[in-house]
């Protein structure tokens, strides 16, 4: 991408959790004259009338979407991002479909590094 990110958003709906495998999936929304594929644009799929979506042709992950509501706009999924800590959402959308739970993680106990000792508990 070559312009800026404008807005920056969570999209809590139940297509893009399942999307992108993420319980509060966040985006960056561009002008689509900014996004460049390489090596060339894949084939979008269509599981949601009206939404477009794209995949990594490697390894499969969520690249962008396209909505006919929002013509002048593309989403990426921050992840695949490498500025993704300059871009700070600034907005929730469907968010009657926020999980109940997420803001309570946000109490959970923190780990340095990978949390093997604590995600290791209660194996045999």
């Amino acid at each position: 991408m070559s312009g800026p990110a404008d807005p920056v958003c969570y999209c809590h709906c139940k297509d893009c959790k399942r999307w992108t495998g993420a319980a509060a999936p966040a985006f960056a929304t561009f002008d689509p004259t900014v996004v460049r594929w390489h090596p060339s644009e894949p084939e979008p799929f269509v599981t949601t009338t009206g939404v477009q979506r794209w995949t990594c042709q490697t390894c499969g992950s969520a690249m962008a979407a396209r909505f006919d509501y929002l013509p002048d706009q593309v989403y990426v999924p921050l992840g695949v991002i490498d500025q993704i800590e300059r871009l700070a959402p600034t907005l929730h959308c469907h968010a009657e479909s926020r999980l109940a739970w997420l803001d309570e993680s946000c109490k959970l106990p923190e780990h340095s590094g990978s949390g093997r000792d604590a995600l290791m508990r209660g194996q045999d």
